[in-house]
């Protein structure tokens, strides 16, 4: 039995219609419910491969450079024993030359002594088996343990270089309120969220530690009775802890006078430790000469107070803001998110009022919050990647829709039809099962067979998916005005259908194939490799619909016939005589575009 009688006996039996139908929609069924479920990850952009990243080390706020340094060493250590790290380099109090993953992630703004970066070097990576995420998810968990717990306060990040997106980081949560002191409270509580939440690593709050320091308060009193002035005890001090220039020096070589700068060796002007006791010590070693030659130890005329550090105010949009991140290890951000959210509003719940915020004045997620006590207001409204991934399948869902109600539009206006019109639409979307199916095999294949990592559902996954719509709806319309053409001439609708279909069916093959070859290299990229699998699977589904499925549906649809069809559109009637050539009747139909 030749293509053209299998599909003339579907379109002829209402069981074979049923039958064709049901495996359609449990397909259909099947697939969309593969993305809820969890069995098919979505996600912005998956991972790449690099041959490079860095690991941030910041130590507690009042941390001394030595301190610094030795944590910093101590992620060296571990690193020196991993052969697929060529070399590396480690930059205390600034951050490395700027790369794309440092200028999105602020390291040109490291200024301070308890900060430094680190940047890893590793062989090529097509000459090493582990890639270069996979080498991160192993070290983190191994170098957190071991250094963080040199000091107290200190954190240590992974930062790979971005495949998406320019933002701070993956998951982002940003508080907004005017009470410092309650912006410090909500954001502990949420950084714990996100410590109880599987997948999320890296998780930092972006603002300084509040510490103790010592001031040394000139006594102006005491420097006046001791005939001492107040700039001689400033300069003093400032030589004696920062260092200050003291002279200028005069060069044929420079346009400009080059300053001399004078200061205590580093030994001398470095505390044993932080504590009024040595900071006494210390002042009690240094003397000024006064107006009657008499050696006054600095000590006597300055006062020693112990005060609370102000931190760092951040703000964004001229409001005060505290910023909690966090890095997603392996897995799509989108999941971790609703757990965290969850997680953090159980948290909150005892002393806020906590309202979700859904109206369309604000991001998905967003939360308000009220204290119970003070009423006080605050903001939590979630930021970074995370947001991005959102708002990208959000945009493309709304083209794909966009795009499915244009094109019906058109074919409304084309065919004066809502059936047929519904039928390319149909033909269309349907394609969607090869998408989903095919990243669930992909996946699969990825997971156990080749990088140990989830082929995820991602943005260029939906690009790929928006792209199939004009093909399939191409495939569709070849059979429904080749069919229309053929009925014109008077063969029988569901004969025409069949024939119509077995003539398309080459084709229409000949363009899957072409799209499959074309997206092969496009499935190999670790970015693209979404849309390449969408197109090759997609592409499957599509032909497959297109030859077996649009078929039944044309075959139940009355506005394929025309309107003085007569009986060629009864069934079991008109020209429908077995094995009939169709050249016979139209000559024309094989040789070029059907006519009356």
């Amino acid at each position: 039995m030749n293509f053209e009688e299998k599909i003339y006996n579907i379109v002829t039996s209402k069981k074979k219609q049923r039958k064709v139908g049901f495996i359609v929609l449990g397909f259909l069924i099947f697939a969309i419910a593969m993305i809820p479920t969890k069995i098919v990850l979505a996600k912005m952009l998956p991972g790449k491969s690099a041959n490079t990243y860095s690991i941030y080390v910041d130590t507690a706020t009042n941390s001394t450079i030595e301190q610094t340094k030795e944590v910093s060493e101590c992620v060296m250590s571990v690193m020196r024993q991993e052969s697929a790290v060529k070399n590396m380099e480690i930059f205390l109090g600034s951050g490395a030359p700027l790369d794309y993953a440092g200028l999105v992630k602020g390291s040109a703004f490291k200024s301070l002594k308890n900060q430094a970066e680190i940047v890893i070097n590793l062989s090529d990576k097509h000459h090493r088996e582990e890639t270069s995420y996979m080498m991160v998810h192993r070290l983190r968990p191994v170098i957190q343990s071991k250094c963080e717990a040199l000091y107290k306060n200190s954190s240590i990040r992974f930062v790979e270089m971005p495949s998406g997106p320019p933002t701070f980081a993956t998951v982002v949560v940003n508080i907004y309120g005017k009470n410092a002191l309650l912006l410090r409270e909500i954001s502990k509580d949420v950084k714990a969220s996100f410590e109880e939440t599987e997948g999320l690593v890296d998780i930092d709050i972006m603002q300084d530690d509040v510490h103790t320091k010592l001031e040394i308060i000139p006594n102006v009193a005491k420097i006046i009775s001791s005939n001492l002035s107040v700039d001689q005890v400033s300069n003093v001090l400032y030589m004696a802890f920062k260092g200050s220039v003291v002279a200028t020096k005069n060069s044929t070589q420079q346009q400009d006078q080059i300053p001399i700068y004078v200061s205590l060796d580093k030994e001398t002007r470095t505390l044993d430790s932080a504590t009024k006791e040595q900071l006494e010590l210390k002042l009690s070693r240094l003397k000024l000469l006064n107006r009657q030659g008499i050696m006054v130890p600095v000590k006597e005329v300055v006062e020693i107070v112990e005060t609370v550090a102000d931190p760092t105010i951040y703000k964004k949009n001229m409001k005060n803001m505290v910023s909690v991140t966090a890095e997603c290890d392996l897995v799509s951000q989108v999941y971790p998110l609703m757990d965290a959210r969850e997680i953090m509003i159980k948290k909150l719940e005892h002393r806020f009022e906590v309202e979700r915020l859904t109206g369309a004045s604000t991001y998905m997620f967003d939360l308000a919050l009220v204290d119970r006590e003070t009423r006080e207001k605050v903001l939590i409204r979630w930021d970074g990647e995370m947001k991005v991934s959102l708002d990208t399948f959000r945009d493309l869902g709304g083209a794909f829709i966009s795009a499915l109600v244009l094109m019906f539009l058109l074919m409304v206006v084309y065919y004066k039809s809502f059936a047929l019109s519904g039928i390319v639409l149909v033909g269309s979307f349907l394609s969607i099962i090869g998408v989903i199916i095919g990243h669930f095999i992909t996946d699969i294949i990825f997971l156990y067979f080749i990088t140990g990592v989830h082929f995820y559902l991602t943005a260029t996954s939906l690009i790929g998916f928006i792209s199939l719509m004009g093909i399939s709806a191409r495939s569709s319309l070849l059979l429904i005005d080749f069919t229309k053409s053929l009925i014109e001439s008077g063969i029988e609708k569901n004969r025409a259908i069949a024939i119509s279909t077995a003539t398309r069916a080459k084709p229409i093959l000949l363009t899957a194939v072409a799209i499959i070859l074309g997206s092969l290299l496009l499935a190999t990229d670790p970015i693209f490799g979404g849309l390449g699998i969408a197109l090759i699977f997609g592409s499957m589904a599509s032909t497959a619909v297109s030859l077996f499925y649009i078929p039944v549906l044309m075959a139940k649809a009355e506005a394929i016939c025309p309107q003085n069809g007569g009986v060629v559109c009864e069934e079991g009637e008109g020209l429908n005589e077995e094995h009939m050539d169709v050249s016979e009747i139209a000559p024309e139909v094989h040789h070029g575009n059907p006519t009356k």
